[in-house]
């Protein structure tokens, strides 16, 4: 992400509402480390909330719709000015969109109270009207290249009316559980796709002779394309045999196209290694999903939902949040021991999950758990104080 463009002249108000990243980055790291906090208790019977969902549904539902929602935001508030060359959203409509995703999280909470009606309104008008908001940046922009990032966003929005209709009519999300995973991994090929090579290039050019990542070429179409079509089948179909092979050639793909960016030279620069770390996940998760449907009684699908969850959107948000923060509040980007922390959390995270699924042992799920948190209470400690001040000249 390169240099956006400065607020309007005289725009007033607190640091925090004066770009994107800011807020929702702060705050979605917050609810990601509180929504574990109290989804372990709800698991093992010590709680219960006030929701109209099951605990399962209420994890699931704010990882996905709640926190990655928050990222999203954060990063593409960011990310579209560069795109378009307007002005960033900021000050009061920040505030505003801020407001509406903290309703949100409130409205779930106390959904059982407020009705799940009311709660899928409140809910669901986020996703909805920040989607809004960025078609008509693009559209003032002309930046027609980047409708297919609001493709996948109108997707993820799909994906949480559909959760909250299935659990008024159902009592469980299913479909809206998988559209929601489903667009954080396209969302995640889009965009990884672009920076994770583009950053590695830049770094590496300052390093000296070497192989560089390979420009997006049709073979990055065709790993994309193909991550699309057997995530849709997956979502559609997730023990169909056709889509294990579909997904088990995606993750083929994916491996080939993240060894085609050169991480292995990356090893002196956490800001990018993360990245290429991160990614990994993704096609680890494409093939634990194959696996789980030719292997059912060995392999759970819960290995590839958590590869793809703590793995995949884990590193690779933290990734963003991290790399993101330093450079548009004006710091140097290069990972001090605070996001090294943060980073070996987030991985610690990820790999206990994933054993956790595998093979099921409580300990295994409280050091997920409890990584998982530290990793978000890490950015918040670390990255906090920045986000709340102005930009260093």
């Amino acid at each position: 992400m390169t240099a956006i463009p400065r607020v309007p002249r005289g725009l007033a108000g607190p640091a925090l509402f004066s770009y994107g990243f800011r807020p929702f980055f702060l705050f979605g790291a917050l609810w990601a480390m509180l929504g574990i906090a109290l989804w372990i208790p709800q698991y093992f019977g010590a709680l219960q909330l006030p929701t109209a969902f099951s605990p399962l549904d209420w994890h699931v539902h704010e990882m996905l719709y709640g926190y990655l929602a928050a990222v999203a935001a954060g990063f593409l508030l960011t990310a579209i000015p560069n795109w378009t060359g307007r002005f960033p959203l900021a000050g009061p409509p920040l505030m505003a969109l801020v407001a509406l995703w903290l309703a949100g999280r409130v409205a779930i909470l106390v959904s059982a109270e407020i009705g799940p009606a009311a709660a899928a309104v409140i809910d669901g008008a986020f996703l909805i009207v920040f989607a809004a908001v960025c078609l008509r940046e693009i559209v003032a922009g002309s930046n027609w290249r980047n409708l297919r990032v609001l493709v996948v966003l109108a997707l993820l929005a799909a994906g949480n009316v559909a959760f909250h209709v299935e659990v008024m009519m159902a009592g469980a999300a299913a479909y809206g559980a998988r559209i929601g995973i489903a667009a954080a991994i396209l969302l995640i090929t889009l965009i990884g796709g672009r920076i994770i090579p583009s950053f590695t290039r830049n770094w590496l050019a300052r390093r000296g002779p070497g192989p560089l990542p390979r420009p997006f070429a049709a073979f990055d179409g065709v790993a994309v394309a193909l991550g699309a079509l057997a995530l849709a089948a997956w979502v559609l179909w997730p023990d169909a045999i056709a889509s294990a092979i579909l997904l088990a050639a995606a993750g083929l793909v994916h491996l080939v196209r993240l060894a085609r960016w050169a991480g292995w030279r990356t090893g002196a620069e956490p800001l990018v290694w993360v990245l290429h770390l991160g990614y990994v996940f993704v096609p680890v998760g494409f093939l634990f999903a194959a696996a789980a449907i030719l292997f059912a009684a060995q392999v759970p699908t819960s290995a590839a939902i958590h590869a793809w969850t703590a793995g995949a959107i884990g590193i690779m948000t933290l990734a963003v949040m991290t790399r993101a923060s330093l450079g548009h509040t004006g710091q140097a980007l290069t990972a001090g021991p605070g996001t090294l922390l943060i980073y070996a959390f987030a991985l610690v995270a990820a790999l206990a999950r994933i054993g956790a699924a595998l093979a099921a042992p409580p300990l295994l799920l409280h050091i997920a758990a409890g990584a998982w948190c530290a990793a978000f209470a890490a950015f918040a400690l670390a990255y906090g104080p920045a986000l709340l001040r102005p930009r260093k000249r």
